[in-house]
């Protein structure tokens, strides 16, 4: 595992270094300052030189609470709003107080309450708005949308003690013709149907059908 750690986090820093490089010689980098002088090709790639053999140090290690944990704590950052209705403390047409926690304090409340103009609250929550065609959570590899059935079917193919995936149910039966369908147990007489629903469908609770005069 820890060989293969260290594979991905050399692969990682070369297309960080080579994206960096793209970047400059696409000419979308901006320089200022003491760090004007960046901005020729070739001192740009004389200051990145050091930094492809700078190791990228990497601390993992399991989690206290188990895999559950981790979970949650991912989960709060892809599944929920900026901000919980259960923060907010005041809200009208000129300003929004909420209450946040002032990590800074180490001990005793660290909740405290902000209040902000109207518009600089939305202005604010709007930065946690992903653009539109970004999606929060993404699948890669043999995961991605694009190629995620012909490579889970491949993969079930090379593993043989994968059994496949059950086929699709039949589609349902459509209604037989009028003629062809059971009498009614009570009087014999053929049935008329009222209403269609399917299976696991509540049926709408309705009076029984008037009969009809003679």
């Amino acid at each position: 595992m820890i060989p293969r750690i260290i594979r991905l986090t050399l692969e990682l820093r070369r297309l960080f270094l080579e994206g960096l490089l793209g970047l400059h010689q696409a000419g979308k980098l901006a320089f200022f300052g003491d760090l004007a002088g960046l901005a020729d090709a070739g001192a740009f790639a004389a200051w990145l030189a050091p930094l492809r053999k700078k190791d990228w140090v990497i601390y993992a290690k399991p989690p206290f609470g188990g895999p559950e944990a981790v979970l949650a704590y991912f989960g709060r950052y892809t599944h929920r709003v900026a901000i919980s209705n259960s923060r907010l403390v005041s809200a009208d047409s000129t300003a929004v107080a909420f209450r946040w926690k002032d990590y800074r304090i180490k001990r005793g409340d660290r909740q405290k309450v902000m209040r902000l103009e109207t518009g600089e609250f939305i202005r604010r929550f709007l930065r946690h708005v992903l653009p539109d065609g970004f999606h929060r959570i993404r699948h890669y590899g043999f995961l991605a949308s694009g190629l995620r059935k012909a490579s889970v079917a491949k993969i079930r193919a090379l593993i043989v003690a994968v059994p496949a995936p059950p086929a699709d149910p039949p589609p349902e039966e459509a209604p037989r013709p009028f003629a062809l369908r059971e009498p009614c147990p009570c009087c014999g007489g053929p049935m008329r149907i009222i209403e269609i629903f399917r299976r696991g469908q509540v049926p709408r609770s309705r009076a029984p059908p008037r009969e009809q005069a003679a």
